[in-house]
């Protein structure tokens, strides 16, 4: 089980070092006592005698050991310890070996660790602690593993020092299976009420993406702290159930339980996952309140808040308070640029940054050519990829080359994106093809579709996503009898297409809606709104675009199926429960179809207001009949 080498002791002999094992070392260190102590009377009047005399009785005393060790710096100065330990037979005291073990874990010379821990005769709860933390610590998990099980072989009794290891391990890990076992060996030992322990596996469900579980034992803690609190807030952040992260964010301070810095990024991140304005200002806010310091992680966290609930000026705001930037926050910033349609601003950032002395990496790079991508900057999205190895030493990588492909495929240059990933070296992933065949669908080249799709089922053959995109390729292309063979095939996978929604927020309240919402309470008020904003749209020349209906049936249905699109409803509903002139908000999870954006320009016209969408993709700022994107998207 365990592949480490076998390290020796260091001991003192005759003045010379030497090495031996630790079954060795007990007898050598009597040897080395019996003929070290003098056999011979001590004067104790003479000073030179008196004073070596204190230096051997210091020796002995297990305080000098532990004293010594808290100064060593280095893996090499614990072991000149171990050997004097060695020496004057001090490794049969249990809290000096323990210090030993310690030591050596924490300057992560795990081979000296262990081997001195094999050869211990007396292990305490101390001992499987350090060393099983020592392990998990230096992420050695299978010896981690096997020293706890070794632990529980001996019939030692795991404390609420040792458990949360090895649980931490296996949510590093995200191995659920060995996370329930450990959960069963704590109801065992009858640990489940520890507050150290219990705290441990509510983040390790969480972060195995079990956060059922998780808030189980959450809630039936009798005392949560606050990285508790953090650790569920962030759960449900990470499950997509950010609404209820800032649920539990009142709930904690309600509770008297003060956040921190950690817990307020924490917050910062479950509120751009949910992307809602009045919710980012609270939060805004709180924070200004409480006077945090705006460093480069809370600032950071912030920018990507606002810019994901759709305010790119007041991250922007936030970006020039910032006293220090690193590169994360200047990419944030342009990729802020990027999905806001905003290109020009992008790029504008981008010579700021390097004028301040900080160079981009891989990240920075992703965000220029996705900013270069969405707003039809094809030359310059070019440039920056063809040099970005040679003027800032970042190779590309499949992230690098799919931004690439997208700027070509949305340019309608199929063919060079083709071109390119056929000769590019790294591997190719499903993102990449999924750019390539969206690029297909806009441009409506079916033959190529078809190819790319093939690549893109291979590597995912259980994303229901990827057989809606080639399905709606062949519908938009008229092929029916291939659509149909798609979905046959969704239907012999077991695979549903993700139905959509739209969230609009009103009054600090969101209100959702699919298509042919019939539910909500005002139902009945929306689709006579929607009524007269058709009849008005109608006069301004709209025509509903059926090409976005991917259904075989005639065009009066299609028009039908338009018409009650979830983007529609959830702005009619907009138009009604909002004052005047103050911007629609509203987030779709899926892509906004081509009609609904004609739709939104004209309704901005027609209104006057500002209607900002966010999809699975982008922002959209609709504003007097344009949009941010320039119809490029």
């Amino acid at each position: 089980m365990f592949k480490l080498s076998d390290c020796s002791l260091i001991a003192s002999r005759n003045g010379k070092l030497g090495f031996c094992t630790a079954h060795a070392v007990v007898p050598l260190v009597e040897s080395i006592i019996e003929t070290q102590i003098p056999q011979t009377p001590i004067n104790l009047h003479d000073p030179e005698e008196k004073s070596s005399k204190y230096h051997f009785l210091q020796r002995l005393n297990p305080k000098f050991y532990i004293s010594v060790l808290v100064n060593c710096r280095n893996p090499k100065q614990v072991r000149q310890v171990h050997a004097q330990a060695s020496v004057h037979g001090m490794l049969q005291n249990l809290v000096v070996t323990n210090k030993l073990v310690y030591f050596y874990s924490y300057y992560k010379a795990l081979d000296d660790a262990y081997a001195l821990f094999d050869g211990m005769c007396e292990r305490d709860s101390v001992s499987w602690s350090v060393m099983v933390g020592g392990f998990a610590k230096v992420a050695d998990y299978m010896n981690c593993f096997g020293t706890f099980r070794e632990l529980i072989r001996s019939g030692e009794r795991p404390d609420n020092y040792t458990l949360p290891f090895v649980i931490r391990a296996c949510r590093d890990l995200k191995d659920l299976q060995m996370g329930r076992l450990i959960h069963h060996i704590v109801y065992k030992f009858g640990l489940a009420v520890d507050h150290f322990v219990c705290a441990a596996l509510v983040d390790m469900y969480a972060k195995c993406g079990e956060i059922d579980d998780a808030r189980f034992l959450f809630d039936k803690m009798q005392k949560r702290d606050l990285v508790t609190w953090t650790v569920m807030i962030g759960g449900y952040a990470e499950c997509r159930n950010a609404n209820e992260s800032l649920v539990l964010f009142d709930r904690m301070r309600e509770e008297g339980v003060v956040p921190d810095k950690v817990a307020m990024v924490t917050v910062v991140f479950a509120c751009a996952k949910l992307g809602v304005m009045h919710k980012a200002r609270m939060i805004d806010d709180y924070i200004q309140r409480k006077k945090f310091r705006l460093d480069v992680i809370l600032g950071t966290a912030m920018i990507d808040m606002y810019a994901k609930c759709g305010c790119v000026e007041s991250a922007r705001e936030i970006f020039d308070r910032m006293e220090e930037k690193n590169v994360i926050s200047w990419s944030v910033m342009i990729a802020a640029y990027g999905y806001h349609g905003q290109g020009r601003k992008a790029l504008d950032l981008f010579p700021m940054m390097l004028d301040s002395g900080i160079l981009p990496n891989k990240i920075t790079l992703v965000s220029l050519l996705y900013a270069c991508s969405h707003a039809g900057l094809v030359e310059e999205g070019l440039q920056f990829f063809s040099s970005m190895s040679e003027d800032y030493a970042v190779k590309p990588d499949v992230k690098h080359y799919t931004c690439v492909v997208d700027l070509l495929g949305r340019a309608g240059r199929l063919e060079e994106a083709l071109k390119l990933i056929e000769s590019m070296t790294v591997e190719k992933d499903d993102g990449l093809w999924c750019a390539f065949l969206g690029a297909c669908r806009t441009h409506k080249h079916v033959a190529i579709a078809e190819k790319a799709a093939t690549s893109l089922l291979e590597l995912q053959p259980q994303n229901p996503g990827h057989y809606v995109l080639l399905s709606n390729i062949f519908a938009n292309a008229g092929r029916w009898e291939d659509v149909a063979k798609i979905r046959d095939l969704m239907s012999q996978r077991k695979l549903k297409k993700t139905p959509g929604w739209t969230w609009i927020e009103v009054d600090n309240k969101s209100h959702q809606f699919s298509v042919g919402d019939t539910t909500h309470p005002r139902s009945k008020e929306i689709y006579e709104m929607l009524k007269i904003l058709s009849d008005k749209l109608e006069l301004f020349g709209y025509v509903p675009d059926t090409d976005f209906v991917l259904h075989d049936v005639d065009e009066e249905l299609k028009i039908g199926i338009l018409y009650t699109h979830s983007e529609k409803l959830a702005i009619a509903f907009g138009l009604m429960a909002t004052p005047e002139h103050t911007p629609i908000r509203i987030i779709k999870n899926l892509r906004v179809c081509g009609d609904c954006h004609t739709f939104c320009k004209l309704v901005s016209a027609i209104e006057g207001r500002v209607i900002i969408v966010r999809d699975a993709n982008r922002f959209h700022h609709f504003k007097e009949g344009v949009c941010s994107c320039g119809d490029y998207w």
